[in-house]
């Protein structure tokens, strides 16, 4: 099966500013979603996203989520190939759950189990 980047994220420190900055600068339509999270519907062909307002320790970021099966076997993959743990898995209501890791090279990637 193929593991398809399904979902990406921008996080920042100031969500509101954020949010308007790319409903200006896109005419993104940002959605409140609750605990400092804004949704980005879809607009094909694209994928839908979401912009994160983050505070210590999780820095400003670009990531993308890539759809997997199993999250706990794809994070022991990632580590054995020299990357890096950042979150446990993480359940999300009604979506499934979420875990990030870092490649490599130290990017920032997420994973995404749905249910």
């Amino acid at each position: 099966m193929s593991h398809p980047v399904i979902h990406w994220e921008i996080g920042g420190r100031d969500g509101v500013k954020m949010a308007r900055f790319y409903e200006d600068l896109f005419g993104w339509n940002a959605q409140p979603a609750g605990g400092g999270y804004w949704l980005i519907p879809p607009e094909l062909p694209g994928i839908g996203g979401g912009l994160l307002q983050t505070e210590d320790p999780i820095p400003p970021h670009v990531t993308i989520y890539v759809q997997v099966e199993d999250l706990e076997a794809t994070l022991d993959h990632a580590a054995l190939l020299g990357g890096r743990i950042v979150s446990a898995p993480v359940p999300i209501p009604g979506i499934g759950r979420v875990a990030l890791f870092e490649d490599s090279e130290g990017n920032l990637i997420g994973l995404l189990e749905t249910s």
